[in-house]
């Protein structure tokens, strides 16, 4: 329930914004400010790793070594976010001297919307200790009311923005400034005062050997997350370059609806991710296999039910949620709806290769993988090449190739069967989301545009879907790794009386 007030919320927010700003200027925000919503990737990314300490220090047993985990970790990201936020000041110069494709009237709040990103930037990362906490507590009902209090101020502000005679997309910027660094407030108060491992004395608690662990794990996943964070907002630079600003409204819609469908199997994930850390602590890496390919599976399903019917019906739906739905946006949001299905195939595998502590090759691999398709786009789109080709290749490159390695790296460290995981969890998710789409674009084929054939593409393909959902993607086992998991996040999200 409270998941769904806050996706219904956020998707409001992001119709009344686009109206408000309009296209160009959506477009700008999404390009320039585009940061912001890789944010919580880089965010989740970066807590994994504090967390992960957590979680071990949880498993043995160990209440003293969370105090100098956390103080450590503190002083880390402090470290981490100022030399970011100096790094990104720094580029500013190149970005808005030839390489952004922005109207010349509309330069100079740009770069007030650069400079509101680098703010949200660098208070982002320094939530990051006090979001690794939480995850480790597994504080599902904080994270909720969390999330609901931060869109309603999202959907305040948008809503100040329409009546707004200063500049919108200014103002819009220092709206998301100031949310990002309360949010950081309200964390950081309520961990002080629920979670004894969260009281700050640096003095006292910073231990060199602790401090190399931590910046030697959180630095590979920083150079997996900066990859991905790079690769993606450098896409959009590069369409921006090619195409103005118009083009990055477009992505912009699918990024927001993406992250918003999302929200359901990243929620899971909070849940699942330190019983997956936790079994490896115990030394049960058997158990944390069977948690880890569950947890892709599910994460998997969960998504697809709200993607299937959305990938059948792109078009429509984006016309109820959107009055004036950006040219690109259908194609665009389609192909970020596939390339998001293919993460999940084994999106908690990199979870499990960092329990083990050897997240050193994944990471730099992935950070690569992730970069150098940027030198692919240039010459593509320099020869007259459509937009589209940006996320064909996003597409086989996270399809493909960084699943491909991140299987072959929790085979290496971890022991994963491969044809376990082909039989077990790839080929009944493809199976069960391949045979519910041909059923849903039948009706698609069949009816006009409308809510009837909504309803009827929507209620087919689901049936189809569950049917064989049901049928064919689980076992016995599973099943009850599923009803635990269901049982832990309803305790979590349960207000105690």
């Amino acid at each position: 329930m409270k998941m769904g007030i806050t996706v219904f919320i956020s998707l409001y927010t992001t119709r009344v914004i686009l109206n408000a700003l309009g296209a160009s200027d959506f477009g700008i925000y999404g390009v320039v400010g585009g940061a912001i919503t890789m944010l919580g990737f880089l965010n989740g990314a970066m807590a994994g790793a504090t967390q992960r300490f957590m979680n071990y220090s949880a498993g043995e047993g160990n209440e003293t070594k969370q105090l100098t985990i956390f103080n450590n970790s503190i002083l880390l990201h402090w470290s981490i976010a100022v030399i970011v936020a100096i790094l990104l000041e720094s580029a500013m110069f190149v970005f808005f001297n030839g390489v952004l494709n922005i109207e010349p009237d509309r330069i100079e709040a740009a770069k007030w919307i650069y400079h509101f990103t680098v703010i949200s930037t660098l208070f982002t990362i320094i939530t990051v200790p006090y979001d690794a906490a939480i995850n480790a507590h597994e504080n599902m009902l904080y994270y909720a009311i969390v999330g609901i209090l931060e869109s309603v101020l999202k959907l305040i502000a948008a809503l100040i923005i329409v009546h707004a005679c200063i500049d919108k997309l200014i103002l819009y910027g220092i709206f998301m400034a100031g949310i990002t660094i309360t949010m950081l407030i309200i964390k950081q108060l309520y961990c002080r005062k629920h979670y004894v491992e969260c009281q700050i004395n640096l003095k006292r608690y910073i231990d060199r050997k602790t401090l190399k662990d931590i910046t030697s794990f959180a630095g590979w996943n920083f150079v997996g997350s900066i990859g991905t964070l790079l690769g993606n907002c450098g896409g959009s630079i590069v369409i921006n370059h090619y195409f103005g600003t118009a083009i990055n409204a477009a992505e912009n819609v699918g990024s927001q609806l993406r992250g918003q469908m999302l929200a359901f199997s990243n929620n899971m994930l909070k849940a699942l991710n330190p019983v997956i850390v936790k079994k490896e602590g115990s030394g049960d890496r058997t158990a944390m296999l069977k948690f880890s390919l569950t947890g892709s599976k599910l994460s998997y399903l969960l998504f697809a039910i709200l993607a299937i019917p959305f990938l059948i019906e792109t078009p429509y739906i984006l016309k109820l949620w959107l009055k004036n739905v950006p040219d690109w946006a259908v194609c665009f949001s389609r192909f970020q709806m596939a390339v998001a299905l293919m993460e999940q195939l084994t999106i908690t595998l990199g979870t499990t290769i960092g329990a083990t502590g050897k997240n050193k090759e994944l990471n730099l691999f992935c950070s690569v993988a992730r970069f150098v398709p940027l030198f692919i786009y240039i010459p593509l789109f320099a020869n007259g090449f459509q937009p589209y080709w940006l996320y064909v290749i996003m597409f086989v490159n996270f399809g493909f190739i960084i699943n491909g390695f991140t299987l072959y790296q929790c085979k290496k460290f971890c022991g994963l069967n491969i044809h376990y995981y082909c039989k077990n969890v790839l080929f009944p998710c493809i199976g069960c989301s391949l045979l519910s789409l041909g059923i849903g674009f039948t009706t698609y084929l069949f009816l006009d545009e409308g809510f009837v054939r909504l309803i009827l593409s929507t209620f087919f393909s689901l049936i189809t879907y569950f049917l064989c959902m049901f049928a064919f993607a689980f076992n016995k086992e599973e099943k009850h790794i599923i009803h635990s998991l269901s049982d832990s996040i309803l305790r979590k999200l349960k207000i105690k009386r």
